[in-house]
């Protein structure tokens, strides 16, 4: 049932710190006791998150730190406010709640144990089945996954729940009862008490059966995530995560569903509906050329230009406005639009000579702007210039123009005008722009 040598050869052959979040009830307080005997006692910490829901939550807290103290292992107690915000259910509050208090325990290496176990693991396959969850969502929970700067595992997932209460019987185990859990108020607890026994008596080892589906499809999540990341390495852009359209367009529609709702996640969206997908793969790919489709997406907004989709968060691309002065001794300025324009000694640039004895100003593009670059034969547009360096729309209100004594003379890692290029021996500075940290 609970063997550490299996065990053993699932955990990180080295971590640091074994955190185990003890609830006091049945599952954590056996997760404790049991881990407690293995090689790795020394290394654990159990550590009781305080909801604030139940009025003798602090005196379940006192009964942990009695069961760790017992046992001889460190015990930490943390309060958090698990007040649901509008439209977020008591459950995902709490579970929010608790996991961002936690996260910040975990140093590179540690580990945080759960005490989820074969039964909550049903549980939530069959609540993502209900919801329509995909692949992904069907192989339901891991034994480990990245969690802050460490890990979390969960060592009694492939137990059983009478296995867990026989080792607490046998074990003399004493433990909380939580009287929410009786209610059927919230749908795992309906899924525990009302329609889960009635199942077993048909199928005794349906915790067994579905838990062998949850890994299925984690192995056949696992090679299609890992098909998706080495095909999206090939059309993903790395100075702007951009999609190339036309790669999409050559695999078929539900590959492509797959590949865009990839590259969403690795930008840290949430999963999209089918009809969400159904909805950019139509306006982004099958639109005419010259369409310009705007999709707004758990408040982000995806644009596409010359056949590339974007993924944007408006308010971090905020037009540059106004006018700032830039100090020539000063190598580093923060704009209000969140973006920082830099000068640092180059090869090639502005003279330095020329920054030093000149008024260093920053505007914002008026239109009509135009320069001449060197080793360029006459002026140009500035905003063909724009268009032939692929520059979306967007990014072009967003970046602000340099002027020396009031005559342009840079558009900020971009282009130099020739005037102003360091032509002697002299020392000149590079100029960097950097968009907004927070994209």
């Amino acid at each position: 049932m609970l063997d550490f040598q299996t065990l053993a050869q699932r955990l990180p052959a080295s971590f640091g710190t074994l955190y185990i979040a003890y609830s006091g009830g049945i599952d954590s307080h056996v997760l404790l006791h049991w881990l407690a005997q293995t090689p790795w006692r020394d290394r654990l910490i159990a550590v009781y998150v305080d909801h604030g829901l139940q009025a003798a939550s602090t005196l379940w807290g006192e009964h942990g730190r009695q069961q760790a103290q017992a046992l001889g292992v460190p015990f930490r107690s943390l309060t958090v406010n698990a007040r649901a915000l509008p439209g977020e259910s008591p459950e995902a509050a709490a579970r929010n709640a608790r996991y961002a208090a936690l996260e910040p325990l975990l140093q590179t290496g540690d580990l945080l144990a759960t005490a989820q176990h074969r039964e909550d693991q049903m549980e939530t396959v069959l609540l993502q089945l209900f919801r329509g969850a995909g692949i992904s969502g069907l192989a339901a929970m891991p034994f480990s996954t990245a969690f802050g700067k460490g890990h979390l595992i969960r060592p009694l997932l492939d137990v059983s729940k009478s296995a867990i209460e026989t080792y607490a019987a046998q074990q003399g185990l004493s433990w909380i009862e939580d009287p929410t859990n009786h209610e059927s108020d919230f749908d795992r607890n309906f899924l525990r008490n009302e329609i889960i026994p009635f199942l077993k008596q048909r199928w005794p080892s349906l915790d067994k059966t579905i838990a062998r589906s949850a890994r299925h499809c984690g192995e056949a999540a696992t090679l299609l995530n890992a098909w998706s990341q080495d095909a999206l390495s090939t059309m993903q852009a790395t100075r702007d995560n951009s999609l190339a359209l036309d790669a999409i367009a050559r695999f078929t529609p539900e590959q492509g569903h797959w590949l865009i709702r990839h590259w969403l996640q690795n930008l840290g969206l949430k999963p999209p509906t089918q009809a969400q997908l159904q909805t950019i793969y139509q306006q982004a790919l099958n639109a005419q050329a010259t369409a310009a489709p705007e999709i707004i997406l758990q408040g982000r907004v995806l644009k596409r230009y010359r056949q590339h989709l974007y993924c944007l968060q408006p308010q971090q691309w905020a037009p540059f406005v106004g006018e700032y002065h830039w100090p020539a001794e000063q190598p580093r300025l923060a704009l209000a639009n969140g973006a920082v324009v830099t000068r640092q000694l180059a090869c090639s640039g502005i003279a330095c000579t020329l920054w030093h004895t000149n008024r260093i100003t920053l505007k914002a593009r008026r239109g009509g702007e135009t320069l001449k670059l060197p080793n360029r034969t006459g002026h140009h547009d500035l905003k063909k210039l724009f268009q032939e360096a692929g520059i979306p729309p967007w990014e072009r209100e967003v970046r602000p123009l340099l002027y020396l004594n009031d005559r342009l003379a840079a558009v900020p890692g971009l282009w130099i005008a020739d005037w102003a290029w360091g032509m002697t021996a002299d020392a000149r500075y590079a100029l960097t722009w950097q968009a907004s940290q927070s994209m």
